[in-house]
């Protein structure tokens, strides 16, 4: 049985400034461990050193580190970072993403590129770098999307860009198997955050809502366990893809 105790681990959290990576470092720090908190902008720079902070308090330890994970050279100084700081690297959390909800019809040349370079080429090579960085028996877990699951229009280069995860994570599974390393993806129902209203009207919300339980949005501190749970006691998955979501779809 593997070891799930996540205290003195090293976890590189891909987009770990704020909102779900934010909620997940607080609570990775809360349990001893040590955190590489990655952001994207100068931007979003005071929200990571705020995390970083909030680590410390928790009795954790962190470091903060700037990069654009669609270059492979900033995703290796993510991992270069936890190594420099921490000598390894445990476990592998990337929750980045872009959404965009546009018609086929309506959707350019470069907006398909910047979709699929953030959803999926980012995310292999995150897989890729921490499947050459994580300790024996380390654990990878990548944010997906309910939509995965889901039969509906707008989000071609959403769904589509986030779909190849699916394969990444199992071709993966099997090819760090015999190091004890799980790779999975977390795939929620829409969240609410500050990313998904801009891409819908005040109509489909409340639709959105009324396909899950109880009416509502996927909350971020409804994912956070999840993740947890598969960085520790859920070592034994591996290679799948969960639909956390409420009921909003199913597979």
């Amino acid at each position: 049985m593997a070891e799930t105790d996540l205290r003195d681990k090293v976890v590189v959290l891909g987009g770990g400034a704020k909102n779900l990576g934010g909620l997940l470092a607080r609570q990775l720090g809360e349990r001893g461990a040590n955190v590489v908190v990655h952001y994207h902008s100068d931007a979003s720079a005071p929200d990571a050193d705020k995390t970083a902070d909030d680590v410390r308090a928790a009795g954790g330890e962190a470091v903060t580190v700037q990069g654009d994970l669609t270059r492979v050279a900033d995703v290796r100084a993510v991992f270069d970072a936890a190594v420099d700081g921490f000598g390894r690297v445990d476990v592998a959390v990337n929750t980045t993403g872009m959404v965009l909800r546009k018609p086929i019809l309506e959707t350019t040349e470069e907006e398909y590129d910047r979709m699929f370079a953030v959803n999926s080429k980012a995310a292999y090579f995150f897989i890729q770098e921490a499947g050459r960085r994580l300790s024996d028996n380390g654990k990878i877990i990548s944010l997906g999307t309910s939509l995965l699951a889901a039969f509906t229009d707008g989000y071609s280069t959403y769904a589509g860009g986030k779909a190849p995860l699916e394969h990444f994570t199992r071709a993966a599974a099997k090819e760090f198997a015999d190091r004890g390393i799980s790779v999975n993806v977390v795939a929620p129902g829409p969240m609410d955050t500050p990313f998904f209203y801009p891409q819908e009207t005040p109509e489909r919300v409340e639709f959105h809502k009324s396909q899950a339980m109880g009416n509502q949005l996927t909350q971020i501190e409804d994912i956070a366990p999840i993740i947890l749970f598969l960085a520790t006691d859920g070592w034994w998955f591996t290679g799948q893809t969960m639909f956390p979501n409420g009921g909003y779809t199913t597979r």
